[in-house]
């Protein structure tokens, strides 16, 4: 197991940090049963860890292993049911919300998915509920991707290759396999290391004003990355508890780009200001003023040739501005901050920086991330239709941990669309229909929307 996929494993012993992605993706009718059934056989074939479990090595002398599961099921990880009919996406969200509060069993590979019927006019939900060592964001997107349909007949694919052999290891051959690692990735250092010899001395001798700035900036990105937060920025999201709430909402996605345009910024700026926008009004609905929030943001450092599945992000956590200035120059400030957050030297540092966090307690992990005020994420879906066993896919929402902040919201763009799903700690925001609404006030302030048709 990587060292990042590692620490989403070891940080839940605090219940609060429970790293748990639920997917909801409302479909125009009930899916084919056979068909999800066979989807899914081929799926965990084509990406292993959907067969594998998590094994601790023994007296806790590196990161777990994952082992194919001898006893696999996959019975027990599909499931179908229905809702009194018509259901309603609320429903629907009751369900995520008791499946993201639920533990894995943790003797099982780490993933569940259920088929829910009952929806209004014939339609149907899946429910994919997967823990974080298995995937990020993108790389959920990019198995999703992979194993549903291009066409409500179907996908022609290629025959899947076997499933992994099953593995029952006993202690000394996990202590083993780790020895081996140990050895593999020594060498692999010592190669690295020799290559970047001449590299480095040249620097030193050509430039050595410029080599010693690039190894303070290096040590400075570090320590930026791990500095500890002691205090929470809002006065308001304060307390933290293990109940969870789900809701969601639909923003068009060219909205959101010609908003992102009109001040020269991105989508992912103008997605951020409009949550700042409208924690900005959450707040002044409480009476209190606050000038800066801090927020966790995955940032991908997934490139194309890595492997489905996976964490290939960094956390990054920093200070955003919050005021009811106007909208545009705080979409500039935004950018900016988040420009150079990706620029970080440490960015590219994730195994790095995930193994001396792996070696704290949980407890001062959890101290680190509870006092963040918030979890963004934004997350490219497919532009085009897909299908899951003869149903069409209508949204995509994801329901991401909070990891000890008071809410997290996860942006999936699909099919012209911006589904929104937000995660929310109820001991954080007790007042759920009060948030719900200045959330969606801010995207309306930012689209220049006085109507809420945009922002459904």
């Amino acid at each position: 197991m990587a060292q990042t996929d590692f620490l989403t494993w070891s940080m839940e012993q605090d219940p609060a940090l429970r790293s748990t992605i639920v997917a909801v993706i409302t479909l125009d009718s009930s899916p084919d049963w056979d068909r999800v059934v066979e989807m899914m056989d081929r799926g965990t074939r084509d990406v292993p860890h959907f067969r594998h479990r998590v094994v601790s090595v023994p007296f806790g002398l590196g990161a777990p292993r994952w082992v194919a599961d001898p006893d696999f099921d996959l019975s027990w990880h599909l499931r179908h049911t229905a809702l009194p009919s018509p259901g309603t996406i609320d429903d629907v969200l009751e369900l995520a919300r008791i499946a993201a509060m639920t533990a894995f069993d943790r003797a099982r590979p780490l993933w569940e998915l259920t088929v829910v019927d009952g929806l209004a006019d014939g339609g149907a939900a899946i429910l994919l509920k997967v823990h974080h060592a298995l995937t990020d964001g993108l790389g959920g997107m990019q198995i999703t991707a992979h194993i549903v349909d291009f066409t409500r007949e179907g996908t022609p694919r290629p025959e899947p290759p076997a499933p992994p052999e099953p593995e029952r290891l006993g202690s000394w051959d996990l202590v083993t396999e780790l020895l081996e690692d140990y050895g593999s990735q020594a060498r692999g250092m010592v190669g690295r290391g020799l290559r970047s010899v001449w590299p480095a001395t040249r620097a030193v001798v050509t430039d050595p004003v410029g080599a010693a700035r690039g190894v303070l900036g290096t040590v400075s990105s570090v320590a930026r990355y791990l500095r500890p937060i002691t205090t929470t920025a809002s006065p308001v999201m304060t307390e933290r508890a293990l109940g969870r709430a789900l809701f969601s909402f639909d923003v068009p996605l060219e909205g959101l780009r010609a908003a992102g345009h009109r001040a020269g910024c991105t989508v992912n700026s103008a997605f951020l200001t409009a949550l700042v926008v409208g924690l900005h009004h959450y707040h002044r609905a409480h009476d209190a003023d606050v000038e800066s929030l801090r927020v966790t943001m995955p940032l991908s450092v997934r490139r194309p040739d890595d492997e489905m599945g996976g964490n290939r992000i960094n956390l990054a956590r920093f200070a955003l501005p919050v005021h009811g200035g106007d909208v545009d120059d705080l979409m500039r400030e935004i950018e900016s901050i988040v420009r150079a957050w990706r620029a970080e030297p440490a960015l590219d540092m994730g195994e790095v920086l995930a193994a001396p966090l792996n070696m704290l307690p949980p407890a001062v992990v959890g101290s680190m991330l509870e006092h963040v005020d918030f979890l963004a994420s934004n997350v490219p879906g497919s532009p085009v239709p897909l299908y899951v066993a003869g149903a069409r896919a209508e949204r995509y929402y994801a329901f991401g941990p909070t990891l000890g902040s008071a809410f997290n919201v996860t942006m999936v763009s699909y099919l012209g669309t911006c589904c929104l799903g937000v995660t929310l700690d109820v001991g954080a925001v007790p007042d759920r229909a009060v948030f719900e609404e200045c959330i969606r006030t801010g995207f309306r302030d930012v689209l220049g929307e006085k109507s809420d048709e945009s922002v459904s």
